[in-house]
C-alpha cells in the first residue's frame, strides 16, 4: 500500500502531525508520497530536507498512490476527492477542522488507522455524484460535485427565476436567491442550511432545495438519481453563479440551459471499524444530548 498526503496547508495546525506521521511510516516501512505543496511546506518548516522531499514529491499524486490521506475539514476532503478525480483512488478524510462531518478520523487517532488499514480491515463506501453540462456544452471548471451543484445569485442580481423541468416534465419555477441540487452526501452541506433533509448516504436520490423562496410553499424535493434536471436561469440580463463543491464561475447567457445528471464514477470514502453514518449524525451533529 502506497499512502498520499495532502491537505490544506493554510492551516498551521497541518505541518507537525504530517511531519512525526511521516517519520514514523518509515519506521514502519511504509511508502508514502507527497503533494507538492505539502512538500514544500514540510521543507520551509525544518520538517523535511531539500533531499526527503525531492524523494517523496509525487507529480500526480492520486495516480502514484493506493489511498490518499487527506488532512483538514470538509472542504480538504472534497478538494482531495477532485484530486483523486475519475480514478477512484480511495480517500480516508483525517479531521484538523471543525466539524468534520466527511474527514471523519481525529488526527489523533490517524497511526491506529493506518495500522487498521494495513491490517486490511476497513471497507470502501462509493459515494454518487453528480455532473453538470451547459447549453453551450461541458463545464471544464466545474466538471462534477460530491457534495452539489449550486445555481446562485450574483452580488448585481436580485431574486432570480429558475425554470426547472425533470425528465422532459415541467417541475416548478423558482423565484429565489438560488437552488441547491445536492447528493445525499452533500444533504448535511448547503441543503442541510437551507432548510433540505438528512439523507442517509446509502440512498441514491438528488435533492433539490431553494435558497430563500419567495413563494414559502416552495419547499425541498428528493428525486431518483436517476433522472435528468434541466434548469434555465434568468436574471434580467445580470451574470448568475453556477458552483460545484465550493468552486464557481460567472454564467453571463439569459436563459442558458444547464443539464444536470448522475455522474458515472463515484467517489470511493474509506470507513473503519466502528464507523457509521448515525453515529456521525450522533456525535457531529450532537443528536441526542439533552
Amino acid at each position: 500500500m502506497i499512502y498520499g498526503i495532502t491537505g490544506n496547508t493554510q492551516k498551521e495546525q497541518l505541518w507537525k502531525p504530517v511531519g512525526e506521521l511521516i517519520r514514523w511510516m518509515a519506521r514502519q516501512g511504509l511508502e508514502v508520497r507527497l503533494h507538492p505543496d505539502v512538500a514544500r511546506g514540510l521543507v520551509a518548516r525544518g520538517l523535511l530536507s531539500d533531499d526527503e522531499a525531492a524523494a517523496l514529491t509525487a507529480h500526480d499524486l492520486a495516480a502514484e498512490v493506493d489511498l490518499l490521506l487527506s488532512f483538514g475539514g470538509d472542504g480538504t476532503l472534497l478538494q482531495s476527492a477532485h484530486l483523486a478525480g475519475r480514478r477512484g483512488t480511495p480517500v480516508l478524510g483525517v479531521n484538523i477542522g471543525r466539524m468534520g462531518f466527511l474527514a471523519d478520523v481525529e488526527v489523533e487517532q490517524v497511526r491506529e488507522a493506518i495500522r487498521t488499514i494495513e491490517a486490511g480491515d476497513y471497507h470502501l463506501e462509493a459515494r454518487m455524484v453528480l455532473e453538470a453540462e451547459l447549453e453551450d456544452g461541458p463545464v471544464p471548471e466545474l466538471p462534477w460535485a460530491l457534495n452539489e451543484f449550486v445555481i446562485d445569485r450574483s452580488g448585481l442580481a436580485g431574486l432570480i427565476t429558475i425554470d426547472v423541468t425533470v425528465d422532459g416534465v415541467s417541475l416548478t419555477r423558482y423565484w429565489a436567491d438560488g437552488l441547491i441540487f445536492s447528493t445525499p452526501t452533500g444533504s448535511t452541506a448547503y441543503s442541510l442550511s437551507a432548510g433540505g433533509p438528512i439523507v442517509s448516504p446509502e440512498c441514491e436520490v438528488v435533492i433539490l432545495t431553494p435558497i430563500a423562496p419567495h413563494t414559502l410553499t416552495l419547499r425541498p424535493i428528493v428525486l431518483p438519481a436517476s433522472v435528468e434536471i434541466e434548469a434555465r436561469v434568468y436574471t434580467g440580463g445580470q451574470p448568475y453563479v453556477l458552483a460545484a463543491d465550493g468552486r464557481s464561475q460567472l454564467i453571463h447567457r439569459e436563459g442558458q440551459r444547464i443539464t444536470i445528471r448522475r455522474a458515472e464514477h463515484t467517489v470511493n470514502l474509506v470507513k473503519l471499524p466502528g464507523q457509521h453514518y448515525f453515529q456521525t449524525l450522533r456525535s457531529k451533529l450532537m443528536w441526542g444530548v439533552r
